[in-house]
Parts: C-alpha cells; structure tokens; sequence
C-alpha cells in the first residue's frame, strides 16, 4: 500500500495537532542496513465507534510507513463510522461492514488477509503515535526471532490529555499470568510476529474481553517478548470504552483464562483484590448493596 502523505488525506475540520495537522517523519525507501522494511499487517475492529475511529485511522496512515497493509473490519455500524471509512477508503488495503461474531472475530478475519511479517490491532478508539511503525520495524530486525515486541501506551483523556504512560513489565510468562499485578502489557502498544501468531492459531474468539491477555499467554509459550523503548499507542480512556464499562466481565474472563492455564493462584489473588476494593467502595458510600450483588455476579459469570 502507498501510503498517504498529510496534504492527500480529508482535511482536518477543527482538529489540530496528531493525527490531524502532524505527520511521521518521512522514511527512506529502505532501512538503515539496505534491506526492505518488513510488512506490518495492521487491523483495525470497528463498531458504531463513528466519534473516534478517523482518528485511529489517520494515526495509521500518517506514519509513512512504506510495507503496510491496513484492513478495517467493522461490525456493520449504524453511526457514522461507515461515511469516515468510505472517506478513507482509497488508502485502505481492504475494509467491510457486515455483522460479526464480535472483536475477535473481526481481527482474525482482518489478519487472514494479511501478509506481513508483523501483525497487529489498533481499536477503534484509540491511537498509533509518530513513528511507531519505525520504532517496530528497528525492533524487528534488532531481534527478528521474538513472538511479539512491545512498547510502552499512553493513556489519554478525549481531549488528548496524557493521564500517564504505562511501561511494559513481567513480559515473561509465568509472570504475565498474574495479569496487571505482576506482568503486563497495553495491546495498543503491542505487535506480534505473524508465524508465531499463526501457530498459536490467533485469537481465542469465544473471549470477547481479556483476549488479549490469552494471547499472550499462548505466544509465550513458543518465544520471547521484546521491549522497545519508545511510547507506541494511545489508548482512550473514556465510560463507553469496553474496559471501563464492562470491567466486572473482563475480570471474569481474566479470571477464567487464569484458571484454564493452570493459575489458579493468580485467580484468587485477583478475586480476594477485588473483594477487598469493593468492601472499600461500600464503606465509602460509593457502592450500594444491590450494585454490589450485581457486581460480583458480573465478576463471577465465568
């Protein structure tokens, strides 16, 4: 795919900075060393994200990268999400808009039409920041036998105000399996070798909330996680966000996952965690008997 330069794409209605008046810095047609940059493979999932997905959109395409494939797979939005896609349409590698089987589905299906050596998902809602792409292409050819390479996230309001930035941490996998608590990783910020993808037979689409916290478990047990030392993603923090809204059923499926791979212990820390902030909110005054029940029921679905 060519990619566009800022003065091809729609002009910018109001917005200003990155994504809309910034670009990436230009790359040269070939790396540093004389080899071709590796193909990143990129999909973005989409449903009746119609307010923020042109800015996840533009943040791939300005990164000038030269090897990038680009899909757009959304769930057949009624907002306005499928005009902004259309808009972008002669920039895009492939995009539809047809009922799917949810966020997971969408990207394996997104993915199995790639062909690069890198894959990866951005959201909807959220953003790849100035020369991301570079920052994964140098990581990959630094260590091209890893299964995922990751980068710090930050986490950002609507307005675009950082709130902070997290770095990876615990990247290896028993460490990881203590999700959050011990080693952890923004998807966002994260991309994945596309062979060990494919062997470990991409994502899990029964998950519809911590699935990426599954991947990783199952891409680290076949190679290495690398850290690159450089912001890659934002990620929007806002209420109708899936992990804010639905936090009790992420904690639920986290909690599944943990068990399903033997870790229990990490269940119950999670579990007895929970407990103990909830009991706090409830003394607060910040949690009411009845939202409580709710709550754990949620918590405890799996």
């Amino acid at each position: 795919m060519n990619f566009p330069t800022l003065k091809e794409l729609p002009t910018a209605v109001s917005q200003t900075g990155w994504p809309w008046t910034e670009e990436s810095d230009p790359l040269p047609a070939q790396m540093a060393d004389g080899c071709a940059w590796p193909r990143i493979s990129i999909v973005t999932p989409s449903y009746n994200q119609g307010d923020y997905i042109e800015a996840t959109i533009r943040s791939v395409l300005l990164q000038g990268y030269p090897n990038l494939e680009y899909f757009v797979m959304d769930g057949g939005s009624t907002d306005k999400s499928v005009e902004i896609i259309r808009r972008y349409e002669p920039w895009l590698t492939d995009w539809v808009s047809e009922p799917d089987g949810g966020q997971s589905q969408a990207i394996n299906k997104g993915l199995a039409r790639g062909s690069g050596e890198i894959y990866a998902w951005l959201n909807s809602d959220d953003l790849l920041l100035p020369n991301a792409l570079r920052h994964v292409a140098e990581a990959y050819q630094a260590q091209p036998d890893a299964a995922a390479w990751a980068g710090a996230c930050h986490l950002i309001r609507p307005d675009g105000r950082i709130i902070k930035t997290v770095t990876p941490r615990g990247l290896d996998r028993d460490s990881m399996a203590d999700w959050f608590y011990g080693g952890f990783f923004f998807q966002p910020s994260c991309f994945f070798a596309a062979n060990a993808w494919q062997e470990v037979n991409g994502l899990d689409e029964s998950l519809h909330y911590a699935m990426d916290f599954d991947l990783g478990l199952r891409l680290a047990a076949v190679g290495d996680f690398a850290l690159i030392p450089a912001a890659l993603a934002a990620a929007l923090i806002h209420e109708e966000a899936k992990t804010q809204a639905m936090r009790p059923e992420m904690h639920a499926e986290t909690m599944y996952i943990q068990f399903k791979y033997g870790y229990e212990e990490f269940a119950f820390k999670r579990l007895r965690h929970l407990l103990e902030s909830t009991a706090a909110q409830q003394r607060h005054g910040r949690l009411s008997p009845v939202r409580l029940k709710r709550k754990m029921r949620r918590v405890l679905a799996k």
